[in-house]
């Protein structure tokens, strides 16, 4: 029996790292960030990194909440988050289930921009400024660069956009919108049914934070 559209293996492995001595206490005090979510999310967590699993909407937030939580503190603070839907190797997920990739599955990449940007435009501020590097990849599909140039011109538009850089994009501003650019640049872009992964490093409190 096919899948039921929408429904596909969505998670995310996430490391937190304050570059302070009081890391412990960085890293417990923003984990409450997490509570939430604990009913919505599969979290497991090791000495390397957290899984979490569920459908985008509290995977996204309970990412920005955790990193935003620990970037209040005065510490310079990083995160490397690796995103996946639609990996072959993975079961589908009910819990998982996505309307926006239903949705996706019949629109044009102008549609899907239009409603990417929409969704950024609306986003709550999180009252923190981050700085993000991400780079996605669409996989197993002949013409994935159309996709990959579509999302990078919905970067450009989407009022986060820093620079560019080789392999990847640099995005600045609100924790709310930022945060919610990889969202939309994460379901969006690429097939609706296809393997898509972003790769994101996080960083806020940066001693060395230059302005471009």
């Amino acid at each position: 029996m096919p899948a039921e559209r929408g429904n596909m293996f969505i998670g995310a492995q996430v490391s937190l790292y304050p570059m302070t001595s009081r890391f412990v206490e960085v890293i417990t005090s923003a984990l409450s960030a997490l509570a939430p979510y604990q009913g919505e999310l599969r979290i497991e967590t090791d000495d390397i990194s957290t899984l979490m699993v569920g459908a985008p909407d509290p995977l996204f937030d309970a990412i920005r909440d955790l990193f935003a939580a620990a970037a209040r503190q005065p510490d310079h603070v990083t995160m490397h988050v690796t995103l996946s839907r639609g990996c072959p190797g993975e079961p589908d997920d009910p819990s998982c289930h996505c309307e926006t990739l239903v949705r996706a599955q019949d629109q044009t990449l102008a549609e899907r921009t239009a409603q990417a940007l929409k969704a950024v435009g609306a986003a709550p501020a999180a009252g923190v400024v981050v700085d993000i590097q991400f780079s996605l990849y669409v996989l197993g599909q002949d013409r994935h660069m159309d996709e990959i140039y579509g999302c990078i011109a919905f970067l450009k538009d989407s009022g986060t956009f820093l620079k560019s850089k080789n392999f990847c994009t640099r995005l600045r501003g609100d924790a709310g919108a930022v945060f919610e650019t990889v969202r939309q640049a994460f379901l969006r872009f690429g097939p609706a049914e296809g393997h898509v992964t972003i790769d994101l490093t996080a960083s806020a409190n940066s001693p060395s934070a230059s302005p471009v």
